[in-house]
């Protein structure tokens, strides 16, 4: 446990992607904290695992297939999330494509696409919850990254995705505060867990990453985790339109020529 056991008991979340990765990672920390979890993705098959791990810490979940680039199947799943669990009360935007090309090589579609599930898909998901989350007055979190902050080659769709997303969560937050409802994002460097950098950083690569983080290491999905059980809880009551950096400091070493 890294909060009190009870720190979100008797709540309800809504996690998109949280079949696999850092937002399974989240939908698992929500429920050991005592949430109920409904998670989100297009692929049933990483949804049923997931499902079984957070009904195993004592709470409610359940599984919902949908792309998060169809308004009206989003709004269909929110509801049904909704009435499942007789509220709604946090909502992670953590659905995602990636993948690695240049600029000169990167397609329409291909940008689009990403621009479609990250940004768009966090727009669709986060208008569908507000209904809900007037009700009692919740939480939105958004998954961002620090790629856009400095420039990163091979990833301008999906730097372009995050940099909209950064812009979202301030006006979401700017906008939707009257209603009681915060609006923050997590921006994680590279997480260790993660299929990304698995992929990414190898060897040097990894090397150098590590070389540059401040403190000394990469991130792990627990230290995601923490970040947004922070965000999503009444301690953060005061908070709303903030970007948490979770990178160790890598981003502000990112300029530095390493000798």
């Amino acid at each position: 446990m890294f909060f009190e056991p009870s720190l979100l008991k008797g709540r309800a979340a809504l996690v998109t992607g949280g079949g696999t990765g850092i937002c399974r990672g989240i939908a698992l920390g929500f429920a050991a904290h005592g949430c109920d979890v409904a998670i989100l993705s297009r692929r049933a098959e990483h949804l049923e695992p997931t499902c079984r791990d957070i009904e195993a810490r004592g709470v409610r979940a359940l599984a919902l297939v949908a792309d998060v680039r169809d308004p009206s199947a989003v709004e269909a799943r929110v509801a049904k999330a909704a009435a499942a669990f007789g509220r709604l009360d946090i909502v992670v935007n953590g659905a995602a494509g990636n993948f690695l090309c240049l600029a000169e090589n990167l397609s329409p579609n291909g940008f689009g696409a990403v621009i479609d599930i990250d940004l768009k898909g966090t727009f669709h998901v986060s208008k569908a919850a507000l209904p809900y989350l007037k009700e009692r007055g919740g939480v939105i979190l958004n998954i961002s990254a620090t790629l856009h902050y400095l420039g990163t080659p091979a990833q301008l769709h999906v730097s372009a995705a995050k940099a909209g997303i950064d812009a979202l969560t301030r006006n979401l937050a700017a906008e939707w505060g009257r209603y009681g409802v915060r609006v923050n994002a997590v921006a994680p460097g590279p997480i260790a867990e993660t299929e990304g950098v698995r992929r990414l950083l190898v060897g040097r690569a990894r090397e150098l990453a590590t070389g540059r983080t401040p403190l000394g290491r990469l991130g792990t999905i627990d230290d995601v985790v923490r970040a947004s059980l922070f965000l999503c809880s009444d301690a953060a009551s005061f908070i709303t339109g903030a970007i948490l950096v979770v990178d160790g400091g890598l981003w502000l070493n990112s300029a530095r020529i390493l000798e």
